[in-house]
């Protein structure tokens, strides 16, 4: 007897585990290979901006890498059910500003994946820009 159900859960664990490690791996052809044609990446903090499309995806990514320097997910946990998931994890990265001022972030977020065709269809990131703000804030009155 076959367990669709949990067969689709160990795909959809499998696809979001490929996916971040890709994100990890500064890879943009590796990371836009884990998303569907009509992907949905939505951002929910101020600084970040969402984009339809694998394509338009693609197109972003390495001004975003450049910007988001040494970007680095620790995954906290992965929860899986069916074709969702959602991952906690601590993001850490060099932020490089339009000024070219770099300044060290870390922040706590949530990834919410829906994954379709073994792929990721829609990702929702959850992070504080708040936060975001005051570490770059206290990091330039630092120097």
């Amino acid at each position: 007897m076959t367990d669709p159900r949990g067969a689709q859960t160990a795909r959809t664990r499998a696809v979001v585990t490929q996916y971040l490690e890709a994100l990890n791996a500064h890879d943009p052809d590796r990371i836009v290979a884990c998303v569907t044609p009509d992907y949905y990446n939505e951002h929910t903090s101020t600084p970040g901006t969402s984009v339809r499309g694998r394509d338009a995806y693609r197109a972003r990514l390495p001004e975003f890498l450049a910007q988001f320097r040494d970007l680095h997910y620790e995954v906290e946990d992965v929860i899986v059910e069916d074709d969702r998931a959602a991952v906690p994890y601590t993001m850490s990265f060099r932020y490089v500003s339009d000024a070219d001022a770099a300044h060290d972030v870390t922040i706590r977020g949530m990834f919410r994946f829906r994954v379709a065709d073994d792929a990721i269809a829609h990702r929702v990131d959850y992070w504080d820009s708040h936060e975001f703000d005051r570490q770059v804030r206290a990091d330039s009155r630092v120097g």
